[in-house]
């Protein structure tokens, strides 16, 4: 029998091909022993059949990441008030608190948005 008759009567007649890294290799070699598995084709097969691709969508976290930044910031500048005057204002611990109550809102927002 010759190479072509052997893939003619193949189940499987398609061959696909995948260039990786030799880090990707390695990668996908633990992967395959984590699993007890040394048969490449059936691992490649079942994973790019049944295996899922997880999007996470960072942008809220990003906004809500820029937004405790600015906070920081303002709380940074009533620090370095209190430190220079060695006073606390009322209008700074209104300050805070209002930071504090939009950190809560944004973490609330997050949480929310993920149901």
């Amino acid at each position: 029998m010759n190479g072509g008759a052997k893939v003619a009567n193949r189940k499987r007649k398609f061959v696909l091909r995948v260039p990786v890294t030799p880090e990707e290799r390695a990668l996908i070699q633990q992967k395959m022993a984590q699993l007890g598995t040394k048969n490449f084709s059936a691992y490649a097969r079942k994973m790019l059949i049944d295996g899922y691709i997880v999007h996470i969508d960072t942008g809220p976290v990003r906004a809500q990441t820029a937004e405790l930044q600015k906070i920081g910031v303002n709380i940074n500048q009533i620090a370095r008030r209190i430190n220079s005057t060695g006073t606390v204002y009322a209008q700074d611990l209104e300050d805070i608190k209002g930071a504090l109550a939009q950190i809560w809102q944004l973490q609330r927002s997050i949480l929310s948005s993920q149901r």
